[in-house]
């Protein structure tokens, strides 16, 4: 069993961060609404804030670490231009959609979807932590500002959906494959 170098990085940067992001906003999603839903009238425990902090903190720097990692490590492999001549286009992934009509919109609708959308996230979540932080235990008082976290994480969580979704069927149609091989298991004979 083996996989590539450009293959693990880029499971690292779907499966580890975008998919642990999306199911991190499900759970800030049921903590923001049981702690400022109109049922619980009681203030936030110190504990529990602390917890609301630490975990919107942990989701941003995943957010940016998905985000990142796909910008500037993964998306290069995606565009890289083959030489002149070249025929086999698998080690081009934009190249290999564009090859063919029956794959060329996952680049042109998908991959631009997910090369602009995918930054909401961080963004979103990253405000969202933030306003956190400086409100915390007095958000129970501005309930406009609960309502902007919360409409903000769930634009994190579509905007984070979206990418997943397109990046997932990109990768399937052309994956980013190349660099090194590692070797996870040697294959013995029955």
């Amino acid at each position: 069993m083996e996989i590539t170098t450009r293959s693990l990085l880029t499971l690292m940067h779907g499966v580890g961060f975008g998919a642990l992001y999306l199911m991190a906003c499900s759970g800030a999603l049921v903590e923001l609404y049981r702690r400022y839903g109109a049922h619980n009238a009681a203030p936030p425990s110190t504990r529990d804030e602390v917890f609301l902090r630490t975990y919107l903190t942990a989701m941003a720097i995943v957010a940016w670490l998905a985000v990142l990692t796909g910008a500037y490590i993964i998306y290069p492999w995606y565009r890289a231009a083959p030489p002149s001549g070249t025929v086999d286009l698998a080690a081009f992934p934009q190249r290999l959609l564009l090859a063919s009509p029956s794959t060329s919109g996952w680049h042109s609708i998908g991959m631009e979807w997910k090369e602009h959308v995918a930054w909401m996230a961080p963004i979103c979540i990253t405000m969202a932590a933030a306003v956190e932080f400086q409100y915390g235990h007095h958000l129970k008082s501005y309930p406009q500002l609960r309502n902007a976290i919360l409409r903000f994480v769930w634009i994190s969580l579509l905007a984070a959906a979206v990418a997943g979704f397109f990046g997932a069927m990109i990768n399937k149609n052309a994956p980013v494959e190349g660099g090194t091989t590692i070797h996870l298991v040697q294959g013995g004979r029955p």
